[in-house]
């Protein structure tokens, strides 16, 4: 007769449980079969009844056994069917218990219907294709030379020639840095995903402007560290003082051309979250990947101010070149730099090396300037189409401000109608927008109108749909 082994490392419940689905399967126990009672098993198999009494309730749970009032416990009529579907791992179970938050709906059907052809994306937040140098990038690879190690892993901060390039690239930018304090990486969100991981702990505090493209994403939130959003008023260093107490935290902010708002800080409100946060020894991130998309001179950027190592500077060329090459950068102190280094190795053994050589090409070379000039001019053309039809056709029903570059136009409805009901209107007439609350929960006025990739035409027929999709939700609307 078999017994449960007291040596196993397996619980002798789960031995049971697993005994009684062997005596089922087999064969030996059929569906309507009576089991033992709890006492006689316990007898049977030298347990405690409570053991048994576990093992019962956890198969009634599964939908295996089933009890009668005062009959006993039997094998369950479907029993067989459930069994054989547990043949597989319940994936589910782990996917629930997984340590990344999953994306939210919204979000979610964004990036499934992105992949349609059929679809007008009025919020993506990327170049179109004809915006991007296919031509000149498959001339630059034919003036590359590769040797045997192009083609093997990179080193873990990244290409030398890269990082000693971005040195020089970065002067223009009023950043003095050196290549042992440049990592590089596959693109902004991959800097902010190994910081999550590397930097802080669990419980730490990430500090915010209200409306931020991080409410959108789960790379702090998904390791247990709290988001808080604040307003950089003249109140800043008491609201953070308040809110800090003893807790690691770090304040993330994109200072130029803000995603989604399009915002364009002042140099003095820069200087103002760099003092402040210098004086209560709280890390700035600086997202600065669209910066070399403003229409107007450029303001020094916060880590141009950092003489303290207090500001991590995360820049690339998924917005500018191509989001294809997955090549972004982090500067920020030589132990940071080799503590995110060395968890990016242990990721994905660094970013490609192919892709390293033709940025560097490029910043070396006046490809990439050219480019830029070429770029801001077609944008710029870009978003005074938009203006142009919102003036037409949205200004006694919403407000926006005139756009300093990059992609966005923040569009703001004068009515709440940004529901989850409004999104999938649109969808359904094949319009995909970002609605403001991925960016804020409670936001429903806003949407972040992005003039980047969809063609002329269809900005033209895309804004046209939004605006009678508006005129129903004002009309279904009972707010005055």
């Amino acid at each position: 007769m078999w017994k449960p082994t007291r040596k196993s490392s397996i619980s002798l419940q789960r031995q049971i449980i697993n005994w009684i689905i062997d005596q089922i399967q087999s064969g030996d126990w059929g569906v309507g079969t009576k089991l033992p009672t709890q006492r006689q098993l316990a007898i049977q198999l030298n347990v405690n009844r409570s053991t048994i009494q576990q093992a019962f309730e956890e198969l009634k749970a599964d939908g295996i056994l089933n009890s009668k009032v005062g009959s006993g416990v039997f094998v369950a009529n479907d029993s067989w069917n459930l069994l054989a579907k547990s043949t597989q791992p319940n994936w589910q179970k782990y996917i629930e218990a997984s340590i990344h938050k999953p994306n939210y709906h919204t979000i979610q059907l964004i990036n499934e219907f992105e992949q349609e052809d059929s679809i007008v994306r009025l919020g993506t937040g990327e170049l179109s294709p004809s915006l991007l140098p296919t031509k000149q990038l498959q001339e630059s690879i034919k003036q590359l030379s590769f040797d045997e190690k192009d083609f093997g892993y990179s080193s873990p901060q990244g290409s030398t020639k890269l990082r000693q390039a971005l040195c020089n690239y970065l002067e223009k930018r009023e950043i003095t840095t050196k290549p042992e304090n440049i990592l590089i990486v596959s693109g902004a969100l991959q800097a902010l995903q190994l910081m999550a991981v590397g930097l802080f702990e669990t419980g730490s505090i990430v500090y915010q402007d209200p409306i931020s493209y991080l409410n959108s994403i789960q790379p702090f939130q998904s390791y247990g560290m709290q988001i808080e959003s604040v307003n950089r008023d003249k109140n800043l260093k008491q609201t953070l003082q308040t809110k800090k107490k003893n807790k690691q935290s770090i304040f993330y902010t994109i200072p130029t051309l803000n995603n989604p708002t399009g915002s364009v800080w002042t140099f003095d409100e820069k200087q103002h979250l760099y003092n402040t946060c210098k004086e209560l020894q709280i890390p700035i991130i600086e997202d600065d990947v669209y910066s070399e998309l403003l229409f107007e001179s450029s303001i020094p950027s916060i880590k141009s101010l950092d003489t303290s190592g207090q500001v991590l500077y995360i820049g690339s060329i998924s917005k500018t070149l191509s989001p294809g090459l997955r090549i972004g950068w982090v500067v920020g102190p030589t132990p940071v730099i080799r503590r995110l280094a060395d968890i990016k190795m242990q990721m994905d053994y660094g970013s490609s090396a192919v892709s390293q050589e033709i940025v560097t090409y490029w910043l070396t070379s006046e490809l990439y300037e050219n480019h830029l000039i070429e770029l801001r001019g077609h944008l710029k053309l870009r978003a005074k189409f938009v203006e142009n039809i919102l003036n037409e056709q949205f200004s006694s029903i919403a407000k926006w401000g005139k756009s300093r570059g990059g992609f966005y136009i923040w569009l703001r409805f004068d009515k709440p109608i940004v529901t989850k009901e409004f999104f999938l209107n649109l969808l359904k007439r094949k319009v995909l927008i970002n609605p403001g609350y991925i960016y804020d929960s409670d936001d429903s006025n806003h949407i972040r109108l992005s003039y980047s990739y969809a063609s002329l035409e269809e900005l033209k027929n895309g804004l046209f749909i939004l605006y009678e999709e508006s005129l129903v939700m004002i009309k279904n609307s009972c707010i005055p």
